[in-house]
């Protein structure tokens, strides 16, 4: 399944994208906005989730609106999820080992076009397919 590695370099790809490293988690930004970013669970957030805490590594990414984000729960429940933390927040939390890279990469470029400014969304969807 995904890496680390794999966000990075699907971040990274993208443009005006930086990575940032904030209380040593990384973060992956567009023009100073987070889209991307690792986000392990806390201890308020395990015992919120109780029995269903998922073990391993966690993405956040930034998606459209909190339809978009029940979409993906609902989904793949294995997957995805949320926390009490992100209540009213529009991101969702990925389970980085049982993600594809194909999938995680459709995610990645979802959430960079949510950030990123208008025009510079527009040149990379304006750009020919790879």
């Amino acid at each position: 399944m995904a890496t680390w590695d794999d966000v990075r370099r699907i971040a990274l790809a993208l443009p005006g994208t930086s990575e940032v490293v904030s209380q040593g988690n990384a973060q992956w930004r567009v023009k100073d906005r987070n889209f991307v970013w690792d986000r392990p669970l806390r201890r308020t957030d395990v015992e919120a989730l109780g029995e269903r805490a998922p073990q391993g590594p966690i993405v956040a990414a930034r998606v459209p609106d909190l339809g978009v984000r029940q979409a993906l729960i609902s989904g793949d429940p294995k997957v995805y999820f949320t926390i009490p933390h992100f209540d009213g927040f529009p991101a969702v939390l990925v389970l980085l080992d049982r993600i594809g890279a194909a999938e995680l990469r459709e995610l990645i470029v979802e959430a960079w076009l949510d950030r990123a400014p208008k025009r510079l969304a527009a040149e990379y969807r304006d750009q020919p397919p790879e």
